[in-house]
């Protein structure tokens, strides 16, 4: 529901702020006060196209900001939660129109985009003009129309998952078919790279040991004679590390019997004496196992050379050349056994398509059974409006296509193939006639426009409990239309109100006698410029108000009798 307005430097709006009621909520005012101004910033702050016409001379931005109460809208927090927009039942959009052509966008005072802006007014305000029923219009909309009416967005779901399989499934086939050709014709490289690879057969990681081994055959002379020298120095020479260190325990023994202070330092030079041998082994046991393998380092570095070569061809690294091994060997692997894995495919493919087919056939059906019910109540809701004669048909057909066209998005329903798309094998349009004689043509082709209204309105009486969207405004679609078919209209808008938010723009006492709440539009001069106002209407003001939609300007005792008259029977 919105449940407030604020609109500010805005066209003939220097500043303007109203709160709104639920049920029918009724706009009234002179002709160029400003009534459709109010809707044009409305459509604005729901992610209409801007221009830096629309803001007040004289001022550097306009603004709109629109409040709504979406408790219980899942559809909007879901799309909130994804645009990282903090949630609550009241959702606040605001749109920034600056004289130098920028637009800001902010939903619950978080900066937003403008799709996302948009998105948010789709899911929430449903708006129709005289000439602008876009909802209805729309052909790609009657389907989800006729499938909110029918109850089907579990099984509309449930065929998606598997048609987004089906596509994925035709993808892969297709790139593969594409894939074949290049492949063929690599085959023979691939196959030559492959031999040259495994010529070699490198490993991950083997190069870095082969060049570690390699450091220490090519230094085996200075490892001997640097050891050899250490060991002497520490352990078997005339005044090794070890022997000294014996002496100085010794010595240390000595002064213990003088002094106790000195025996933890025999204790530390005993730890040090044994540590000395310990490294003496170690450098002992490594210079026995020094090699002089000249015929091993040349076949370290004959090896590190073929993989130099390999890594200059494939990539760089030992690492990559592995990586590129791999990737041409499964796909010469895949050239080998085409067709193999594309029988494995088209076997999936059928499988899915015959899954998508039943599926598709069971959604047709339903719209179908659907359709035929929404066909009747429709024309039944027509005559209710003046249009006795009326036809109304929900056309669901689909595409035939040719067999065997493995790459296409097809399935069998009943004994034909039909394409598919995301929302089964339907195409659904909503058809009509408004003249005896006349066959049913496409919406759009309805010539009057209040002819268009009243079908509109019939339409959406038959899909309210389904209609998810909350709002609905109506900006003066009441134009064509007089005396009992427009107590029909209004009496529809008050039916609608009762699961909607209706607000209208008329000029109709019919249809204005049934307001819930009452709101005047108004323009004031202050001797240098004009300004539009709107206002709430007491009781009292509302019933002068229907009483000059009757009888004009001048408002007499009857008037106002026959307007309290028409309010009474509402």
């Amino acid at each position: 529901m919105l449940t407030s307005l604020f609109i500010k430097d805005y066209a003939l709006i220097d500043e303007l702020s109203v709160e709104f009621s639920h049920g029918l909520v009724i706009i009234t005012g002179e002709t160029g006060a400003g009534k459709s101004i109010i809707i044009d910033a409305l459509s604005l702050v729901l992610g209409e196209r801007a221009s830096i016409d629309v803001v007040r001379t004289g001022s550097e931005k306009g603004i709109v900001e629109a409040v709504f109460n979406i408790a219980g809208n899942k559809k909007v927090k879901v799309l909130l939660q994804e645009s990282g927009i903090e949630l609550s039942d009241e959702l606040i959009v605001r749109r920034e129109i600056s004289i130098k052509g920028q637009s800001r966008c902010f939903v619950n005072d978080s900066p937003a985009s403008l799709a996302v802006l948009k998105q948010v007014g789709e899911m929430l305000v449903d708006l129709h003009g005289q000439h602008e029923h876009q909802s209805l219009l729309r052909v790609n909309t009657h389907i989800d129309m006729l499938d909110d009416f029918a109850g089907l967005d579990e099984q509309v779901d449930e065929f998606q998952v598997a048609y987004k399989k089906l596509v994925e499934l035709t993808r892969e086939v297709h790139d593969m078919r594409q894939r074949e050709q290049q492949l063929k014709e690599k085959r023979d490289l691939y196959q030559f790279q492959i031999q040259e690879i495994d010529a070699v057969g490198p490993h991950a990681g083997e190069e870095g040991h082969l060049e570690a081994e390699l450091k220490i055959l090519e230094n085996a002379e200075k490892l001997a004679s640097a050891t050899n020298a250490l060991y002497e120095l520490l352990y078997q020479g005339e005044r090794s590390v070890r022997d000294l260190l014996v002496l100085a325990r010794n010595q240390l023994g000595t002064l213990v019997d003088i002094d106790r202070q000195f025996k933890e330092a025999v204790t530390e030079c005993s730890s040090a004496e044994a540590i000395v041998s310990e490294l003496a082994k170690f450098i002992q046991r490594y210079n026995a196992s020094v090699e002089f393998n000249t015929e091993r380092l040349e076949q370290i570095r004959d090896r590190l050379g073929r993989l130099t070569l390999l890594k200059k061809k494939y990539g760089g690294t030992v690492e990559s050349v592995v990586a590129h091994r791999e990737k041409i060997g499964s796909e010469l692997s895949l050239v080998e056994s085409f067709d193999d894995t594309l029988k494995k495919f088209v076997g999936d493919i059928d499988a899915q398509r015959k899954n998508c087919g039943r599926l598709a056939q069971q959604l047709s059906v339903k719209r179908r059974e659907t359709g035929k019910k929404v066909d009747k109540a429709i024309v039944g809701e027509l005559a209710k409006l003046g249009i006795p004669n009326g036809q109304f048909t929900t056309r669901v057909e689909q595409t035939a296509v040719t067999d065997g066209v493995s790459d296409e998005h097809f399935a069998k329903v009943g004994n034909t193939n039909v394409s598919l798309n995301a929302k089964g094998c339907d195409r659904v349009e909503f058809l009509i006639s408004t003249n005896i004689g006349e066959d049913v043509k496409p919406l759009a082709r309805v010539a009057s426009g209040g002819e268009v209204s009243r079908v509109m309105l019939a339409l959406k009486s038959v899909l309210a409990k389904s209609d998810r969207l909350p709002v609905m405004i109506f900006d003066e679609i009441d134009v064509g239309v007089s005396g009992r078919v427009a107590q029909a209209v209004g009496l529809s808008m008050k039916s609608l109100a009762a699961s909607h938010q209706v607000i209208a723009i008329t000029h109709l006492p019919q249809i204005a006698g049934l307001a819930d709440s009452h709101y005047v539009v108004f323009k004031s001069e202050d001797g240098t410029r004009a300004k539009t106002s709107i206002r709430k209407l007491s009781l009292d003001e509302r019933v002068r108000e229907v009483a000059k939609l009757m009888s004009g300007a001048e408002v007499t005792e009857a008037g106002l009798k026959g307007a309290r008259e028409l309010m009474e029977h509402r």
